[in-house]
């Protein structure tokens, strides 16, 4: 694994999911880590003992990424507690879906706050706050590269996160910082298994070249590939980390 010592990183959603896991995967790279959560204090803390307890350093603040006002709390915080910050992962989003005839305004609006303003106002911050040389990481998702029913809302906010990705590259690299985004296809969470047929996960596991759902292991591990030095010379990019999903 690439050498993240010395570094600072920001995971926001990181108290369970793959975004646990992205902070779980830099810690044992020598990163100190940021655990952001918005109310679920309890599992936030537990990602951070997991962490100490294997000889990495983690501390847990409380942001809600949808109010730029507290992502500024973040930053500044996250400053506090390690000294500077390297590397940010802005994992944090939600997903609601939806057909176009049953979508709500509430919906909408939800969706965009996290996934749209979130990202964009945290890589706000990250221009104001990141070392030089740094590391920007967006989640996109490789619903968009196909046509599902109900999915429109949610594909709507992470193309405007693949846009910001392409069109910050040259804002970002005046100052040596790479911005990229993953494109993560079905992954076997929580959240994403919650509601789902034995079905459904079938389908999904053939849809792809492997036969299987991918695991949070494996968009940590291209989360950690943009997060050191041998993704230096790629920026504006969208990866789809998804077995060939599409």
């Amino acid at each position: 694994m690439q050498d993240l010592q010395g570094k600072v990183a920001i995971i926001t959603g990181a108290s369970r999911g793959i975004g646990r896991n992205v902070a779980e995967r830099l810690a044992a790279q020598g990163a100190a880590v940021i655990i952001n959560y918005s109310s679920s204090p309890e599992l936030a803390e537990e990602a951070v003992q997991r962490i100490q307890q294997q000889g990495g350093r983690a501390a847990a603040v409380q942001a809600d990424i949808s109010k730029p006002d507290q992502i500024a709390r973040l930053y500044l915080e996250a400053k506090d507690i390690f000294g500077k910050i390297d590397i940010v992962v802005n994992n944090a989003g939600i997903m609601i879906n939806s057909l176009i005839g049953d979508a709500t305004e509430a919906q909408f609006d939800k969706q965009f706050a996290i996934n749209v303003k979130g990202t964009y106002f945290s890589c706000q911050q990250a221009f104001l706050h990141l070392e030089q040389g740094g590391r920007i990481i967006n989640f996109s998702t490789s619903v968009n590269g196909q046509m599902f029913p109900a999915y429109s809302i949610y594909a709507g906010t992470k193309g405007a996160v693949e846009q910001f990705t392409r069109q910050l590259a040259k804002e970002f690299g005046v100052k040596g910082i790479t911005i990229n985004a993953v494109a993560p296809g079905p992954v076997a969470t929580e959240l994403f298994l919650e509601g789902k047929s034995e079905a459904q996960l079938e389908g999904l596991k053939k849809a792809n070249a492997f036969g299987r759902l991918g695991e949070p292991e494996d968009i940590a591990g291209a989360v950690s590939f943009f997060a050191g030095e041998q993704s230096a010379w790629i920026t504006g990019q969208t990866l789809r980390v998804n077995g060939g999903f599409i």
